[in-house]
This record gives C-alpha cells, structure tokens and sequence, in this order.
C-alpha cells in the first residue's frame, strides 16, 4: 500500500480510502464489517463515514467493527457535521433531536453532532471532522469557532469540508489565520472522468494552500464501469435505483455513450473498467486518496490492486481526449447550488482514443 502525506498536516493516509456510505444501506453490518477488516487488513488506514449515513448506522457499524479489533491508535478515522435537514428517522439516538436546530453548521448543532458521532462510533475521538457541503447563510467564523473547541478539547484532531467551492475554502483559510482558528486541512469533493470541473479551481487551490483532497465518486456510480445501458435502465441494486433523486440524475446518456470507450482504454491496459476509473483519480495532482465504497466484498477486493498501479502518460492522455480537462460530462455536484455550469457537452459522443501502437 502507497502512503501520501494528507495536506501539511504530516499524516500520512493509504493512497485508497474506505468509504462506507453503502454501510447498512444496502449492505448488512457483517458484510459491511468483513469489508472493513479486509480493507483494515491491505494496508487501507483511512475511513470515512458521515453523521446521516444510514441515519447513523453507518456509524454504529463501524464503531463496533473497530472495537472489536482494537488498535484504534493505527486507524483515521474522517467524519463528517451535515449541512441539511435529517431525514425522518434520523433521531434514532434521541427523539428530542427532531427539530429547527438539528441541522447546519452551527456552533449548537456542531457539537452536539460530534457528541452523537464520538458516541456512534465508540471512540473518545475524531481524526478528521469534516463540514459536509457549503452552509452560506452561516458564517464561518462561527463554524470555525465551534470546530476549533473541539480540536482544543481533543474531540477532533483536524477538521475539513467536503464539495465547498474554491472561494468558501479560501474564506475559511483567511479567517483561520485572522483569528487563529483551527485550519482546514482537506477538501472532499466529487471527481471522476466525467466530472473534471474541480480542475478549473479547486484543485490549483488546494495544492497552492497546502489542503489534501479526498475526492468521491471515482467510478461515476457505476457509469464509467460499464453499469448502465441507458440512463433509464437502471440495475436494481444501483444507487440510482435504490435512492432515486440526486443520485438518478448523475447517470446521463452522455457518460453512458462514453463507457465503451472507456471500457476499451481498461482492457488495453489489462485494468477492469471500475480500476481504471480510481486509478486515474487516485493518479491525479493534488489528489490524497480517492473513495472507494464498495457494496460487497468482492467489489473491494477488485479495487485493492489499483494501490500498486500507476497511471502511465498514454493512458492519461487517452482519458483526456475523452473527457478534456476541466470539463464534465455527467452532474455530480448536483447538490451543491454554486456550481453553474452546464454539463451537456457534446452531444455526441467523441470517437474512441486508444493507447495502442499504430
């Protein structure tokens, strides 16, 4: 396993890291822990939950899983303080929580999310709390504020965002340094080939300023590994199915057009469609560790190989005349309202490159 210092921070995480958001939804708790123990087991030291995951059984399953192994000290964990309104059943740990107060980036709600995280996931605490999506009517000296006690408590060791725009992660790094709060050390946003928009701004960003990025969505939902056959065909067991909503609308006709070819560009480089999806984001500047949540088992075992892989000048050139740098081809900042640009370009889909020899 590859091993990359995660912004200035020293730390260093495994070049994959484990995300969970399938975790009790769909995949039952002793499969989803069999997935983290061999993840755990392949060098994998980076997992990354959320407060509204599984409305907080994701949590739960990995707090048990982990005490269960011990040897939390060699484990990062990275959660996450979410910005909207719990779904109903979310109040699971307290019914009293269903209230105008339970959601946003608040000081009240802040700490009283990372109490209930602490509890869920049976640790004293956080190794990186991170703030999920930009909360604009909340001013961010205000979470700032609420983060730094907890760093200062020893609830949380650092804090981050994750799918903020470029200017609300410069903000917070300017006001960090004016008060000296807590400074964010990542940023999670969505990348893959299909949606490159990150790119234009983010990325230079984050590597000027010294943030790691932990990026999600590696193989497009599926898209980009050959899943889909339309945008209305949808497998069964499929996000896009199961959740329907934001997550339908990232698969387009246009990403699914562009698989084949993508699928192609794989099997030249002896990859399946799915490694060579993480492989090329794990191989891009700035990029810490993609996100890989597998469903099952298996699916795991398919991605640990990308850690030993490289990501060759050909191939990368190949990608890219798919997909052109900074572009997009399919949505996946779709729940974040400051990003504007449209994604349906072109409406054909290109012919396919190739890295093979004339």
């Amino acid at each position: 396993m590859e091993y990359r210092v995660l912004g200035r921070t020293g730390v260093n995480v495994s070049c994959l890291c484990l995300g969970t958001d399938n975790f009790a939804d769909p995949t039952p708790e002793e499969e989803a822990a069999r997935i983290l123990n061999r993840a755990l087991d392949a060098g994998i030291n980076l997992i990354d939950t959320g407060d509204t995951y599984a409305d907080g059984e994701g949590e739960k399953i990995i707090g048990r899983a982990l005490a269960r192994r011990g040897r939390r000290d060699q484990i990062l964990i990275a959660t996450k303080v979410d910005h909207g309104r719990r779904r109903p059943g979310y109040s699971i740990d307290d019914p009293a929580l269903s209230g105008p107060n339970d959601h946003g980036h608040s000081r009240l709600n802040i700490i009283r999310a990372c109490e209930n995280s602490l509890r869920r996931l049976q640790t004293d605490y956080i190794d990186l709390y991170q703030v999920h999506r930009h909360s604009p009517d909340i001013p961010i000296d205000e979470t700032l504020g609420a983060l730094t006690d907890l760093v200062r408590q020893g609830k949380v060791r650092y804090i981050g965002c994750s799918t903020h725009p470029a200017w609300a992660v410069m903000e917070a790094l300017m006001v960090s340094e004016r008060h000296g709060f807590a400074r964010y050390i990542s940023e999670q946003p969505p990348y893959n080939l299909l949606d490159r928009r990150i790119e234009n701004e983010l990325v230079p960003m984050c590597r000027r300023h010294g943030l790691g990025l932990i990026t999600w969505g590696p193989m497009a939902m599926g898209v980009l590994a050959g899943r889909y056959r339309s945008a209305r065909d949808r497998p069964s067991d499929s996000r896009a199915a199961l959740r329907g909503g934001f997550y339908a609308d990232r698969v387009t006709q246009h990403g699914i057009d562009l698989a084949p070819a993508f699928a192609r560009l794989a099997e030249e480089a002896g990859l399946s469609p799915a490694q060579l999806a993480v492989l090329w984001v794990k191989d891009q500047p700035g990029i810490a560790a993609p996100l890989i949540g597998p469903r099952t088992p298996s699916h795991l075992d398919e991605l640990l190989p990308v850690a030993e892989r490289r990501l060759d000048d050909a191939l990368r050139a190949a990608c890219d005349a798919l997909v052109p740098p900074g572009s997009a081809a399919a949505d996946f900042h779709n729940t974040a309202d400051w990003m504007k640009m449209r994604v349906d370009w072109p409406r054909e889909a290109p012919p396919a490159p190739s890295t093979a020899e004339p």
